[in-house]
């Protein structure tokens, strides 16, 4: 059996509320004494309250019963487990020691063989992301535990790294990791609505010591996408977009975070969208303009103009700046 077969087959040993010896569990298990007292060690270290007493009428037995059973991994959770934590070292999460740590006791306590494939596999992992901005671990522990205890916290906020800081007292209702860059959902008791803040431009937090009802159901990643989509308002003019080009700029365009939730229809060479009128002469027309001859646009005909007239004033710039 598994190291993991032979601890939980001693835990309900003991559970049986008697005492045991060594020699028993190893008689009883078909295994060395050795092997019984790394079970048990690893046992003890897993939180397991196991009296050991020596001496003539010795032995093992529980200090008290267990009211639930410890929790063990097999290969492909430890497996999970450790990728997962790949993945939020790399975004910078807020408890990254004690998920090192917790990576670290799991590691102890496995096999050498699963150990061995474990590391293998985890070797095989990598998350190209830039370096997380490891200064803003304390300040996304210390929102994370008032989210949870349902605090009002006072911050001092920079909306923009010109603006002036400006003092918010806030609801914090959950961390939203987006775009390499962490934000705050909270109710803002200045504005008197629900907003985000980027969690980098809060130079100082301290708690009001008073308490907040969170809403029910709220969900902060909703809410965030809601924002960036901006969903189309009443009278608003929706109008269809036709893109077609090239096969590669096709593909990303209808898999960008924002095209895609407004992707009618695509094939290999061509995609079809339906999208606000503001918005296609705003942020779409910024969006398609750096892909250049790669596409064209079929309908609306006037938006080729709007992206004429866009690379016609950035050349005009950057003329005007080669004479300074």
């Amino acid at each position: 059996m598994s190291k993991a077969d032979n601890m939980l087959a001693i835990l309900w040993m003991l559970k049986q509320g008697k005492k045991i010896t060594s020699s028993e569990i190893a008689d009883h298990l078909e295994i060395h004494v050795r092997t019984v007292y790394r079970c048990i060690d690893a046992l003890c270290a897993s939180g397991v309250p196991i009296v050991s007493e020596a001496g003539h009428h010795g032995g093992f037995s529980l200090l008290h019963p267990l009211v639930e059973a410890p929790i063990f991994f097999d290969a492909g959770e430890q497996l999970a487990l450790v990728h997962a934590a790949t993945f939020a070292r790399e975004a910078g999460y807020p408890f990254g020691q004690k998920l090192e740590q917790a990576v670290r006791k799991l590691k102890q306590y496995t096999e050498p063989e699963q150990l061995e494939q474990l590391q293998r596999y985890e070797a095989g992992l990598e998350v190209l992301r830039p370096e997380p901005e490891l200064s803003l671990e304390p300040v996304l522990e210390q929102l994370e535990t008032l989210c949870a205890k349902r605090a009002t916290l006072r911050m001092t906020y920079r909306k923009r790294p010109e603006s002036p800081e400006q003092p918010r007292s806030i609801d914090p209702y959950g961390l939203v990791h987006w775009q390499e860059k962490w934000y705050i959902v909270a109710f803002c008791h200045l504005r008197g609505e629900i907003r985000s803040f980027r969690v980098d431009r809060i130079q100082a937090i301290e708690s009001t010591g008073h308490s907040f009802a969170r809403p029910e159901p709220f969900s902060a990643k909703a809410f965030f996408m809601n924002q960036l989509l901006s969903a189309p308002r009443e009278n608003q003019d929706i109008l269809a977009l036709c893109i077609q080009g090239e096969g590669w700029a096709v593909e990303e365009l209808c898999s960008h975070w924002y095209m895609h939730h407004y992707l009618v229809k695509q094939s290999p060479y061509e995609a079809f969208f339906d999208i606000e009128k503001d918005a296609l002469n705003t942020f779409v027309a910024k969006l398609l303009l750096p892909y250049g001859p790669a596409i064209w646009i079929c309908e609306p005909t006037d938006l080729n103009e709007r992206l004429a007239q866009m690379a016609s004033e950035l050349a005009e710039y950057y003329r005007s700046h080669e004479k300074l």
